[in-house]
């Protein structure tokens, strides 16, 4: 009777299944699959509220699977084994209708937790599925994630929220029972933060406070109703996501006084203090890069510093780091270089390496020509000799652009002695 509106509205097949369409779209990564019913083991990563944990579900029922569900939070090693030993016995002998063992937020699983599910899916008595907020290529451990398949789902769209507020309306067994005028839609969207389930408790809270039957929903009436029942912080929520993302433009923008502002509210806020760190340490290569390289060894030493310390001495750390560089000098040209790289080769293929550059290992490779032409740098003067490294189909393609900054410049006047006017530097 008191079930919550996302709980209500929960889709039960793929069909009612907002968003990810690159998974369960008509051609998605995981539709042939779910439809066979041959599902392998995963890891499913993205924010709150995007639907991990009903995508589990659809899963299970979709392919006739036995279902257990476990919280990393309240579950130990012990649990584990009891669940994977009451899957073990509903399994059968039909290894194509083995049960699913769902964990929610498997990244909150200790090694020794996670070292208790690697025979269970090795020998597919289960087949795990994982959910997480939280990058697995740190939260997962190597053995549990090379058995996994990871498939990231993306944050809701501006469409696919306001589509959940169209099916509540019209669907939803008590609101749509209401005569609802949806006027705008900016404040519900920004106060849920791209969560699902946030944005439809917020809209129940806004439709309950309401008596008459016919009801105008505006930003201003919205606003009204829910600011004062924002959380501080929410360390698993929207502002987890928003102070997050101050912190780390604060530093790109060089402003040492708001970054460190933010870090005390993830601090207070009870952040993980490794989260901070993981940051800080893509910051420094992404936003400051050859600008300043002594900063991906200052963030590195962080990472590696507070996950030893933890809190509460890990705050200076942090704060030394993260002011750090927020004084160091910007550049994005790594950052830029490889996103352009990986466009190229995403639109040009597998293009064969050159003759000149390939390893010769073997006689008849040599007799192919393989290292034919090669120049040894350290041969010839300033430890340089001109020669094409880059297949013929897209020679002379500049990708690394340096920054406008003191260490850059030199790299730029490096390169344009070197290459002169083949890659305008």
């Amino acid at each position: 009777m008191n079930e919550p509106l996302a709980e209500r509205l929960r889709p039960k097949t793929l069909e009612d299944y907002i968003s990810q369409t690159h998974l369960v779209g008509e051609n998605g990564a995981l539709t042939r699959q779910i439809k066979q019913g041959l599902i392998p083991s995963m890891i499913l990563w993205g924010p709150p509220g995007i639907g991990k944990t009903t995508l589990a579900h659809i899963i299970a029922t979709a392919s006739g699977r036995p279902f257990y569900t476990l919280s990393a939070i309240s579950s130990g090693v012990k649990d584990v084994r009891e669940v994977i030993e009451k899957a073990k016995s509903s399994g059968g002998l039909f290894t194509t209708k083995n049960p699913i063992l769902f964990i929610d937020e498997i990244h909150r699983f200790s090694k020794s937790q996670q070292d208790s599910l690697l025979q269970a899916v090795e020998k597919g008595w289960v087949t795990l599925i994982g959910a997480t907020t939280e990058n697995p290529s740190f939260e997962v451990i190597p053995a549990l994630l090379s058995r996994c398949q990871v498939y990231i789902l993306n944050s809701f769209s501006k469409t696919d929220l306001e589509a959940l507020l169209k099916r509540a309306i019209e669907k939803d067994v008590h609101i749509s029972k209401k005569n609802i005028n949806l006027k705008e839609t900016e404040a519900l969207l920004r106060l849920s933060g791209g969560d699902a389930r946030k944005l439809l408790n917020i809209f129940e809270l806004i439709v309950n406070s309401e008596t008459a039957d016919s009801i105008i929903i505006t930003n201003e009436s919205v606003l009204q109703k829910v600011q004062n029942n924002t959380v501080r912080y929410d360390k698993t929520g929207e502002q987890h996501y928003d102070i997050i993302s101050a912190f780390i433009k604060s530093i790109r923008g060089s402003d040492p006084n708001a970054a460190v502002y933010w870090l005390a509210r993830m601090i207070e806020g009870g952040e993980d203090v490794k989260f901070i760190a993981r940051r800080l340490l893509i910051l420094a290569s992404e936003d400051i890069g050859n600008a300043n390289p002594t900063a991906l060894i200052m963030a590195n030493n962080t990472f590696q510093a507070v996950s030893t310390i933890g809190y509460p001495e890990s705050r200076i750390i942090l704060s030394q780091c993260a002011t750090y560089l927020a004084c160091s000098a910007k550049s994005n040209a790594a950052y830029e270089a490889i996103n352009t790289a990986q466009q190229l080769v995403r639109q040009t293929g597998d293009l064969s390496v050159p003759l000149a550059i390939r390893n010769a290992p073997t006689k008849l490779m040599k007799e192919l020509g393989y290292g034919e032409d090669y120049k040894y740098a350290h041969s010839y003067t300033n430890n340089f000799a001109e020669q094409e490294f880059l297949p013929e189909e897209i020679k002379n393609t500049k990708l690394y652009n340096p920054g406008a900054n003191s260490r850059e410049n030199i790299h730029r006047e490096f390169l344009k002695q070197r290459w002169k006017d083949k890659y305008n530097y």
